[in-house]
């Protein structure tokens, strides 16, 4: 009984939170920034994707590349596996339409966040770049408007922290590996074993301690080792995946039109799995869709450009082009790809499936001949997703902080401590309380970011036009990548 008293509390606050005034924020910002930077995210695209693998030099303490695959490590998760599932089962098909305009603007978004964060990093004397949004909204508001930002910076590093903690970084992560990994090896739950007053499988136990582990070696050695784990991890996973969804609405093909027309008519008009009067169906179609697109691709939460103010180029709109590609890899291509596979297969009207289970059961229908294939390649495409999304936002945890602590390590070895006890407590957490609880933190941390951008939308152009008249004046070309963008 208590447990539904306190669902329905937090179902409540997330409800208050993540309502209309956020979801309008968020379009809002990144349709400003859109329009002010002119359709940056689709004009210079091709760009974009040059300068992902740019070689040249500039400051910094990772390639962008590498800070990109940082960023992704944290972005590419549950979220694009899971988090669209409960999106489409909760707000239908149309959810997809939203999720996907969402990330179109929140690529603008992504570009000014990253921009920003160059633009107002800073390099101590041991090389360790310091960058982020509570940097650009302690220095940059200050900037522009005087006065002091800072309790506004620690406000963005405390829910960073939380988010870290209790939300996107740890319990959802692995208690979505530990679900999919028992789903295909104990799916009866026929080896068990009793803990803190439940029956739990061998297999989740098993897999906690093993994840938890690996992760605590990585954690260990920092953002190089995490960078070094996210560049080899990374596109292994995305080809994984790629191919096998991409299998899966090929054998759905014939239903691949209906799957279109069921997500734009639930966009706007409404047919949800729950079924509803239409204006309510659109309603929990935009605000899942929306809601969980940003909680898979993070644009406007601020967390990506901590990972971006690392990279190693010399006009911060250079990080900001390359960041913005986090967004079009995790929700264009890979929450898309997931959400076809959904609705052309139907598995998101099947009653009693949820999160992980519905993406599953789509994987099963397509691979016929061996249904265990399926479910085994989306386990090992799930668990390598989350296990670097772990990686990745305990970064953004301890550059928050350190922040919030100038720098003490015992803060930092603290923060890892709880962390790591986080990633062990995930498994054995009720799935509804976890989800309820991560968009919680989620859009408490968009909050201050949202605002910075805002404000300092203005920077964000003068920084750009100063990146492409440099590119005018300097053109470069393939073969000479060394000398593009060679100084400030």
């Amino acid at each position: 009984m208590m447990e539904n008293e306190l669902n329905a509390w937090l179902s409540k606050i997330d409800s208050c939170i993540w309502g209309i005034p956020l979801i309008v924020l968020i379009l809002l910002v990144g349709a400003i920034l859109t329009i002010q930077l002119k359709g940056i995210q689709f004009r210079h695209l091709p760009e974009a994707f040059h300068f992902m693998m740019w070689k040249g030099k500039g400051k910094g303490e990772v390639s962008s590349f590498g800070a990109l695959c940082t960023a992704l490590s944290a972005t590419v998760g549950t979220g694009n596996i899971v988090g669209v599932a409960t999106a489409i089962t909760a707000g239908g098909p149309g959810a997809l339409f939203w999720m996907v305009l969402a990330a179109c603007l929140g690529m603008a978004t992504k570009y000014a966040e990253a921009t920003l964060a160059v633009r107002y990093r800073s390099i101590d004397k041991d090389n360790h770049v310091l960058g982020g949004p509570f940097y650009y909204i302690e220095r940059g508001m200050k900037e522009k408007f005087g006065g002091s930002f800072k309790w506004l910076a620690a406000l963005f590093a405390v829910f960073g922290c939380l988010v870290g903690l209790m939300g996107i970084g740890t319990m959802t992560q692995m208690n979505s590996i530990t679900s999919g990994i028992q789903n295909f090896f104990d799916p009866k739950k026929a080896n068990t074993v009793s803990l803190f007053g439940s029956n739990y499988s061998w297999t989740i136990v098993i897999a906690a301690v093993v994840i938890t582990l690996l992760a605590a070696l990585v954690i260990i050695g920092g953002l190089k080792r995490i960078s070094a784990v996210a560049t080899k991890i990374i596109p292994t996973m995305f080809a994984i995946y790629i191919i096998s969804a991409v299998y899966v609405i090929c054998y759905n093909g014939a239903n691949i039109g209906s799957a279109f027309d069921q997500i734009f008519h639930g966009a706007f008009s409404g047919t949800a799995a729950a079924g509803g009067f239409a204006g309510a169906v659109v309603a929990e179609a935009i605000r899942n869709g929306i809601a969980r697109g940003i909680f898979s691709n993070e644009s406007g939460l601020g967390s990506s450009p901590i990972a971006a103010a690392a990279g190693k180029v010399a006009f911060p709109a250079q990080q900001g082009l390359v960041s913005m590609l986090g967004t079009f890899f995790d929700t264009i291509i890979i929450c898309n790809l997931t959400g076809l596979c959904i609705v052309s297969s139907g598995a998101y009207k099947v009653k009693g499936l949820e999160g992980f289970f519905v993406t599953d059961n789509a994987f099963r229908k397509a691979f016929f001949f061996a249904p265990d294939v399926g479910s085994f390649l989306l386990m090992i495409c799930l668990t390598l997703f989350a296990f670097t999304t772990i990686l990745g936002w305990n970064y953004y945890g301890t550059r928050c902080i350190s922040y919030l602590s100038s720098g003490s390590k015992k803060a930092i070895i603290a923060y890892n401590w709880l962390y790591i006890i986080a990633l062990a407590a995930g498994p054995f957490l009720a799935l509804n309380f976890i989800w309820t609880l991560a968009d919680i933190v989620n859009g408490l941390m968009a909050f201050p970011n949202l605002i910075a951008l805002f404000s300092l939308s203005d920077v964000v152009k003068k920084e750009t036009d100063r990146f492409f008249d440099y590119l005018k004046k300097n053109p470069y070309k393939k073969k000479k990548q060394q000398k593009i963008c060679a100084e400030e």
